[in-house]
Formats: structure tokens, C-alpha cells, sequence
């Protein structure tokens, strides 16, 4: 009830933000049941233009592309999603450890984080891909492990804030253990901005698996993917058929809703009133 209620005092910015993330989970739970086509059958000739077999044509090997799409969907959510938990699980934790223990253990893991921070990003990802290979759970677990590094920065410094709280100190002067503090203490009034980092976090995570994918790094083929389906369709622009501009749309689609849900989040939790 509460959250309808919200729901209901929301901006439009917000409810098209959640029917865009609502419309991607369900393509992404229902895929195997509204498609057409299984995922890597081939149904037609190459680039097939839109028809009522095909409400979105083929692509570059003659799949149906809606088939695709849809399972693109539950591909790259899916895994976009299970990295940016696991990315906030390390980070959140490394960082609530570090301001709430302080001295070394707040050195030794910040140190350790700034040599990750000091890679670029995307050539850190490849060459470490390029020798595990790019299989799911090592794309997985490196793109988590460079994600964790920018969470860490920011539970560490939202800890810090709550850290010196007076209510923070009647509990360790109660003989209150680490891990209580962590998780009644410090969780509970960290939450508005790890929710709002989370919703941008994974909107990193996202584009950066779409970006390894299109570098053939990420997902790999024949699994569907949005971002191999810009890289395998790309070819198809110079012809003027425009196959491309499905999955590079609902990258962007997906993007802008949960942007606008993370806005409309932190205008509730500032406060703030127009």
C-alpha cells in the first residue's frame, strides 16, 4: 500500500521510468513464451525486411530478429543484474569494514583500490578476459571486481559520515560487535544513496557488458545479446537496413528508464519539493 501510494504521488518522469524497466523484465521473464522463433534457429534468408513472419525482420545469419531481442533481454539483464549485486555485496562490506575499523584496515583496503582504480577500466577488463577467457562467470567476476572499487569509495565515505554519530557511539559504549554496527547502524542510513549508486551502477554494468559484447569480449555468440547484435548487424547500416538500431535502441531504453527511476529516488529521499 505504501508503495502505491507513492507510486501515485510520483512525477511522470518516474512512472515512464518504471514502465520501461517493467516492459524489459517481463520480455526478459516471458522470452521463451511470446517469441516466435527458438533463439538460435535460423528462419529466412539474411536481412529480411519487416513482414508479418518477421515483425522485426532477420538478422545477419537469418534468425528472427524480435526472437533475439527478446532474448537479448534476458541475457543482459540478467547478468548485468547478478554483477552489480555482487559488485555492491564486496564493495558495501570492504567499504563499512574500512571507516568503521579505521587505521590499517582502512590503509591496506584503500590502497588496494586505488591500484584497481589506476587501470582504465575497459583495457583492465579486456586484457584480463583475453587470458580467462570470455566466458559468463569470468565476465561476471571481473566487471564486479572493477565495479566494487568505485562502490567501496562511496560506502566508505557514507560510513565515515555515520561512523562519528552519537547513536553510533552509545551503541559501541553498549559493547556492540562490528558486524551489528554494519548492519543496525551504518546499513540502515547508508541505504538512500547505495540505492540511488545502485540503480547508476547498473546502468555501467549494462553498457560495459554491451561494450565488451560488441568487442567480442562479452557475451558470446550464439547466445543472444545486445550488444553482439550491434556488432553483427553493424555491417548491414552501409546497405541502408537499419537491423543495428533494434538492440542499440533498447540499450538505450533500458538506460533512460533506469536513470529516470534513480532521479525520482532521490528526490524522494533528499526531501526535496519542486
Amino acid at each position: 500500500m505504501a508503495f502505491l501510494k507513492l507510486l501515485r504521488q510520483s512525477p511522470l518522469s518516474a512512472r515512464i521510468g518504471l514502465a520501461i524497466i517493467f516492459i524489459n523484465i517481463a520480455a526478459a521473464i516471458f522470452a521463451p513464451i511470446i517469441t516466435p522463433y527458438p533463439e538460435t534457429e535460423i528462419v529466412g534468408d539474411v536481412w529480411i525486411p519487416i513482414s508479418s513472419d518477421h515483425l522485426l525482420g532477420t538478422d545477419h545469419l537469418g534468425r528472427d530478429l524480435l526472437t533475439r531481442l527478446l532474448y537479448g533481454a534476458r541475457n543482459t539483464i540478467a547478468i548485468a543484474f547478478v554483477t552489480t549485486m555482487l559488485s555492491f555485496f564486496v564493495g558495501a562490506i570492504c567499504g563499512f569494514f574500512a571507516a568503521t575499523l579505521g587505521g590499517w584496515t582502512d590503509m591496506a583496503l584503500s590502497r588496494v583500490v586505488d591500484i584497481l582504480m589506476a587501470f582504465p577500466t575497459l583495457i583492465f577488463a579486456l586484457m584480463v578476459l583475453s587470458v580467462t577467457g570470455a566466458s559468463i562467470p569470468a565476465l561476471i567476476v571481473v566487471i564486479a571486481l572493477l565495479d566494487s572499487t568505485r562502490v567501496y569509495r562511496l560506502s566508505r565515505a557514507v560510513a565515515m559520515d555515520i561512523e562519528v554519530m552519537e547513536f553510533v557511539e552509545a551503541a559501541r559504549l553498549r559493547g556492540e560487535k562490528i558486524w551489528w554496527l554494519m548492519r543496525h547502524e551504518i546499513l540502515p542510513n547508508a541505504m538512500p544513496p547505495l540505492v540511488a549508486e545502485f540503480g547508476l551502477r547498473f546502468c555501467f554494468v549494462f553498457l560495459f557488458i554491451a561494450a565488451l559484447s560488441f568487442l567480442g569480449l562479452g557475451i558470446q555468440p550464439p547466445t543472444a545479446d545486445w550488444g553482439v547484435m550491434v556488432r553483427e548487424n553493424g555491417g548491414a547500416i552501409t546497405f541502408g537496413i537499419f537491423t543495428a538500431l533494434y538492440p542499440a535502441g533498447a540499450i538505450a531504453f533500458l538506460t533512460v528508464g533506469v536513470n529516470l527511476i534513480v532521479d525520482w529516488f532521490l528526490d524522494v529521499a533528499s526531501g526535496l519539493k519542486d
